[in-house]
């Protein structure tokens, strides 16, 4: 790994630690994830004693219990890996399952809560997504109803000192890095930020030169990225519509058909100014949140299992190097920190 890069010039790595456990139990998670040298998670699902469920479902006594397992393990939060977006714009029968709620609602509701959530785990981003339109339509047509709810998600993040981050990804609104780029400069909020994901595009059919276009599209933008990647079977394609039910050729990024080593490479010259973004939101630097799938993905979340989270870390870990991106493990170090000396 890169050691001697100054902070600024440096991605933190974290990861959804959901993805690194079988049966999703805090301890499996956690563990994992320390393992493995992370000191960042990003939090999603999660079994803290009464089964599986969304961090939206969590009940006070069961997020308490999570708050407390993550200090037992030393870890902080990055983000909170929300649904915020995956509903639909409009109370239309378009032949999917995606639910809709009437949006004053859902604003008061679900995203207060992921708020609330953000703040109570100490992590000043939220994941959230740009809602889907109606199938079949062109997202186009449904910016401005996108942005001026958008709008609104914004400010409530904003009014909590929260960043909201809208990743990039098929069947949405914003399904490409151009679509997002001109949603983030007309929602001209701070509190909106984009998070770049390649192994989104790869499985639209995007090559890996658009997917550089619209990685440098979302720059203006972008907040963090995630760290997914896509073998396309076919990719001469082009997909419409994704059956996120079918997606299963998730690989790590040295595999896949997206381009993280020209965008690491790209990416470092840029770490400095974007980690002043950040910290101006009071964020503790430019994320690399690991998202693998390796063992499978779909709609509202993916499995790599600890074995395959592993193989995804040191992949991008490889590219990092590569890049002569810098990055950050546990070493002996942050022990001896920890025990106090």
């Amino acid at each position: 790994m890169v050691h001697n890069a100054m902070k600024n010039e440096q991605l933190i790595l974290s990861g959804f630690s959901d993805e690194s456990a079988n049966q999703k139990t805090m301890d499996q998670q956690f563990s994992a994830m320390t393992a493995m040298g992370l000191q960042y998670v990003s939090l999603r699902f999660v079994d803290a004693g009464s089964g599986t469920k969304n961090l939206m479902e969590l009940d006070e006594f069961e997020i308490d219990r999570v708050a407390t397992k993550l200090e037992e393990y030393h870890l902080r939060v990055s983000s909170i890996g929300s649904p915020i977006g995956k509903v639909k714009l409009l109370n239309v029968d378009d032949g999917t399952m995606n639910r809709f709620v009437p949006f004053q609602e859902y604003l008061q509701t679900e995203v207060q809560k992921a708020c609330d959530l953000a703040v109570r785990f100490g992590s000043k981003l939220i994941r959230g997504f740009s809602f889907y339109h109606p199938k079949g339509q062109p997202p186009e047509e449904h910016l401005d109803a996108v942005i001026e709810q958008l709008v609104e998600i914004a400010a409530l993040c904003d009014s909590h000192d929260l960043t909201f981050g809208l990743e990039v990804e098929a069947n949405l609104v914003g399904q490409n890095g151009q679509l997002l780029a001109e949603i983030h400069r007309r929602v001209d909020s701070e509190a909106l930020l984009l998070i770049f994901d390649g192994g989104n595009l790869v499985s639209q059919g995007y090559s890996q030169a658009e997917i550089f276009s619209q990685y440098q599209a979302m720059k203006p933008g972008l907040g963090w990225i995630h760290v997914k990647d896509f073998r396309n079977p076919d990719p001469m394609k082009r997909v419409t519509h994704v059956d996120e039910d079918a997606l299963k050729h998730f690989v790590p990024v040295e595999h896949g058909n997206s381009g993280y080593l020209e965008i690491l490479r790209d990416l470092k010259s840029y770490l400095p100014e974007l980690n002043q973004r950040l910290a101006r939101r009071g964020v503790d630097g430019m994320f690399a949140d690991l998202e693998p799938h390796v063992k499978g993905g779909g709609q509202f979340g993916g499995f790599s299992g600890p074995d395959g989270f592993g193989v995804a870390l040191r992949s991008f870990c490889k590219l990092c190097d590569q890049a002569h991106v810098g990055y950050h493990l546990t070493d002996f170090s942050d022990i001896e920190a920890i025990r106090g000396y």
